[in-house]
Parts: C-alpha cells; structure tokens; sequence
C-alpha cells in the first residue's frame, strides 16, 4: 500500500517534489501547505489534493499521514527548515527534509538527535548520488576494482562568468557571506562522503570575484576544500557559483583513484569512466573498452532533474521496506554530516586556511534484530 505524503513549502522544489511523488508507485501524495494561499491553491489544483496553510492544520486535518516533505526555503535556503521539520518530528511522521537539512548547525544536531530519540525517519534529499553512475561506482569500490582508495577530486558548481552575472540578487542569500557554502554544500561533500567515507581533517580557502565584489555582494562564491579521510586518502573540492565556466567534465565530476583503478563522473548522472591500474583485470561485466580502460558506461540521461525521482523513490522503498533507522538511505545523519564539514571549512577559513576537525557524529548504536 502506498504511503500518504503531505508536502510543506509549495515553490519550484516543492513543486517538483509533489511532480515526483505523484508519479511514484510508493507515494499517495494527500495534501499540499504553504503560509502563502496562491501558492498552496495552486499545487493543490494541479494534483487534486487537500490544501492547508500552517503544518499543524495539515497534521490534524490527515492523523493517517505516513510521511512530511519539507520543502521550504528561507534565508539562506534553509533556516525555515527546522521548526517544520521538528513539528512534523514530534508528531511521529517520517520526514524528508530538503537539502541543506538546516541553516544552522546546532539546529541540524538537535534535530538528528530528536529524530533518533523519537524513533522516527529522517531522511535529506542528498539526491546527487542517487544515480546509475553512482551505482556503477558503488559496484567499483564494493568489488575491489578501486582497491585501497588514494585521492579524491570533486568539482561541482555553476558554469557563468563576469558577462552573465545578473547582480547581486536577493539579500535572503547575497547579502550572507557563507550562503553558498550553507545552501550548497551539502551536496559534495555528502558525494565525496558516500564514495570514500567520514571526513577527519579540512582545510579551507574562499573568496569571490571582482564583478561580485563590485556588486556589494558579500556571499563567498568560490570555494577550495582539502580534506582527509578516515581511510587515509586525501581529497580536493572546488565549487563555484557562476564565477567562471567549467571544462573536462562539466559542471559536476568526481574523481576517486585507488591502487587497483580509477573511476570518473561525468556531469552527475550522464557518464562514468573506469580505468583499471597497471596489471589489475577490468571488471568481468563490463566488456566496453581495451585493457588499461577506459570502461564507459554512457547512461545517455543529461537532465539532472532526473535525480529527484530517484532519490524520492529510494526514500519512500526504504520507509516501505521498515529499514532500521540507521540504515536509511541519505539520511538526517549522513546530512549532519556534510553540515559539520561545511562548518569546519568555515572555521578554516575564518582562521587563515587552518587545519580543522570536524566536529563528531552522533556514534551508530545497531540494529539489535541483524548485529549477532
């Protein structure tokens, strides 16, 4: 049976969320609400669904609600995401909370630990990596074809430059310096995290252009990340918010070398190359490409939106499925997550490229029905 899906903050990515819920299998989209009347009407017109206006109207007026979609924005992009999403919480609802999961860090904590305590998904529309050529590079790394991971580069961002930059914009998001770090970097960093793992180190330098600076705008547009893993391997994040237009691999590539091969992404879900290292086999399945690579799988889909359904899908399978909470897919935690790496890159830049360790997540407690 499919789950019941209210649905908090109908803009663009409300709307496309709702696009997406209504096409899937698993979903039973019920209801709409947004504090702004236009805008609720009108998403509830095009999926002839119920209408509200406050959360708490839409929690009482549909008690067989199975999930909340936060979707709302804010300075930022982010800071009305908390207050719904811990209503939605306490109310015992499974929440997906659009990316990043909250403007501010503390409050991304309390709400993780609150969730956890309620005994309640949370789950993050992390959606980048929700992808066939993520899958492909999941079954590189999960076979041994990377072997032991050396060096990851991450480039994600906007293509532009000085002759297409329209002005500084709205001051919900210009006028903060760390705005793009916040509202965006939830996204690599949780990508490099899910191919390589937890993040022990970071080092961080930012800044932003002449033709922004000229603009009063205060919002640090350019980032460039160093980071440690866990595992040892180092990585490299640069992203950049229409500063400059991005050559080989277009405005979203990853990199991850290992001592038995090396994979890349192209343009988040279109392509993935694999080339096996000197005197390691090319995996048996894939029988494009000559020995020494590189292996291309060419999915052949150019439209990122594509992303949003498959990750929403995964969503609503592992809610159906009753997947222990700690073995959610994209969830508050692994959110959490890139958070705490944006803000020890902030720190690091705050005190001159310093080396700084994030802070720690909340530990892994085990599903006592599958840990002997």
């Amino acid at each position: 049976m499919a789950l019941k899906v209210g649905i908090v903050g109908m803009r663009g990515i409300g709307m496309q969320h709702a696009d997406c819920h209504s096409a899937d299998e698993l979903s039973d989209l019920v209801a709409v609400c947004d504090l702004h009347k236009d805008r609720a009407d009108e998403a509830a017109e095009k999926h002839k669904v119920k209408v509200y206006y406050t959360l708490s109207d839409m929690l009482d007026g549909e008690p067989d609600l199975d999930i909340v979609d936060v979707t709302t924005g804010g300075l930022e992009n982010a800071s009305w995401h908390y207050d719904v999403a811990v209503e939605a919480v306490q109310a015992g609802k499974a929440v997906l909370v659009e990316k990043p999961l909250c403007g501010d860090i503390e409050e991304a904590r309390d709400l993780v630990s609150l969730a956890s305590e309620m005994e309640v998904y949370l789950g993050c529309n992390l959606n980048h990596y929700f992808t066939e050529t993520a899958a492909k590079a999941r079954e590189y790394i999960d076979g041994g074809f990377i072997g032991e991971q050396v060096y990851c580069l991450h480039k994600m961002g906007f293509n532009g430059g000085e002759a297409t930059y329209g002005g500084a914009g709205s001051p919900r998001f210009s006028a903060y310096p760390y705005s793009h770090m916040k509202a965006f970097m939830s996204h690599p960093f949780s990508v490099m995290r899910h191919f390589c793992g937890d993040v022990t180190h970071v080092q961080a330098f930012l800044n932003r252009p002449g033709f922004r600076r000229s603009a009063g705008e205060l919002m640090l547009s350019i980032a460039s990340i160093h980071v440690k893993f866990a595992n040892d391997a180092v990585g490299y994040l640069i992203s950049q918010r229409g500063d400059a237009t991005y050559g080989l691999g277009g405005w979203w590539s990853i990199e991850v070398a290992g001592t038995r091969g090396t994979f890349c992404i192209e343009n988040c879900i279109e392509k993935i190359s694999y080339w096996p290292a000197a005197g390691s086999p090319a995996p048996e399945k894939m029988e494009m490409g000559e020995a020494g690579g590189p292996n291309v799988m060419d999915t052949g889909i150019t439209d990122f939106g594509a992303t949003f359904p498959r990750r929403i899908h995964a969503f609503m399978e592992d809610v159906t499925n009753g997947v222990h909470i700690e073995d959610l897919r994209g969830s508050g935690r692994d959110a959490l997550a890139a958070l705490e790496y944006t803000w020890a890159a902030m720190e690091s830049y705050e005190n001159g490229g310093e080396l700084v360790r994030p802070n720690p997540l909340p530990p892994y407690h085990g599903d006592p029905f599958t840990v002997d």
